[in-house]
């Protein structure tokens, strides 16, 4: 079953990139969605917002 959150390891995957990289993506969409008001979990952020923010459609 799969998560409504993606972690690191899975942005790792996904975008072929390093840890620090893959946090400093999290760090940034994670800041994206506390400027519009969400309550955000360090080293997650939900899966839509981030198929939505950083992968092709």
């Amino acid at each position: 079953m799969s998560s409504d959150v993606v972690r690191v390891k899975e942005v790792m995957t996904r975008l072929e990139c390093s840890e620090g990289r893959a946090y400093k993506v999290i760090k940034t969409l994670n800041d994206e969605l506390k400027k519009k008001g969400y309550i955000t979990i360090a080293g997650r952020v939900p899966r839509s917002f981030f198929e939505e923010r950083c992968l092709p459609k």
